[in-house]
């Protein structure tokens, strides 16, 4: 098992963990010694992610919907029933494609990462909690379309920072910024002329695979990174700093 640091026994809570991202980080938490709440509104998804997990760790599929207040409050209180909820990963947000007006996809996205780690802290965490919520190069590198995904990856990262230099008594905050990586929503898309045009601008010559985000979010959430607090970690191949 790799070593991160993490005591056994905590508890990680990863929304959107029926899949891509949020799926590996909930995986690779369960490798770490964390026993998993993992949350999604995509029952069957979230229910294998647990049944991945298997009885290596103590793991909890949760049926929860990020946007509804009362869904987030259940979900902490069932989560808590694993112990101590030390470390939160806010991965669940919207797809980019999603036909909604910005105000509402706004309020899905950037919302519901307020909403989830200010209802989670108000509860009270333990010492060292840690989180890492999940922006992207859209918005903070790049201006991409949709409006509403550039103007809320963007928030994300300001929120971050917020709680970084705000509320750094309870807790340590962190972001990560994915470049293009091959989850079912972008399924099919490096085959796609587009997609060759940008893996050929990637100096690694590829997508990145959900892994390759999961690893780099639990060292940011670890003990290893005790001293990182207010960070954006840009994890794309280095396609940014080739253009």
């Amino acid at each position: 098992m790799i070593d991160f640091g993490f005591a056994r026994g905590d508890v990680i809570v990863v929304t959107g963990a029926a899949s891509g991202i949020g799926r590996s980080i909930a995986l690779r938490a369960a490798e770490v010694g964390l026993s998993v709440a993992a949350w999604d509104i995509n029952a069957a998804g979230v229910q294998d992610t647990v049944e991945t997990i298997g009885g290596a760790v103590p793991a909890m599929a949760l049926v929860a919907d990020v946007d509804d207040q009362g869904a987030v409050q259940d979900a902490l209180a069932r989560s808590s029933e694993l112990g101590p909820l030390r470390h939160l990963a806010n991965v669940a947000g919207p797809p980019a494609s999603a036909p909604l007006p910005y105000d509402d996809t706004i309020r899905m996205s950037l919302g519901s990462m307020r909403r989830v780690t200010t209802a989670w802290l108000d509860r009270g965490v333990p010492p060292g909690a840690s989180l890492v919520n999940m922006a992207s190069i859209a918005g903070n590198l790049v201006g991409t379309a949709p409006d509403w995904y550039s103007s809320a990856k963007a928030g994300i990262v300001g929120f971050t920072r917020h709680l970084a230099a705000n509320r750094s008594g309870e807790v340590r905050a962190n972001a990560v910024g994915p470049g293009m990586t091959d989850t079912p929503r972008l399924a099919g898309y490096a085959a796609s002329p587009r997609g060759h045009q940008s893996l050929s601008r990637i100096p690694l010559k590829r997508m990145a695979t959900p892994d390759d985000i999961g690893w780099p979010t639990l060292f940011l959430l670890s003990p290893l990174a005790s001293y990182v607090n207010g960070a954006y970690l840009v994890v794309d191949g280095g396609w940014m700093v080739s253009q």
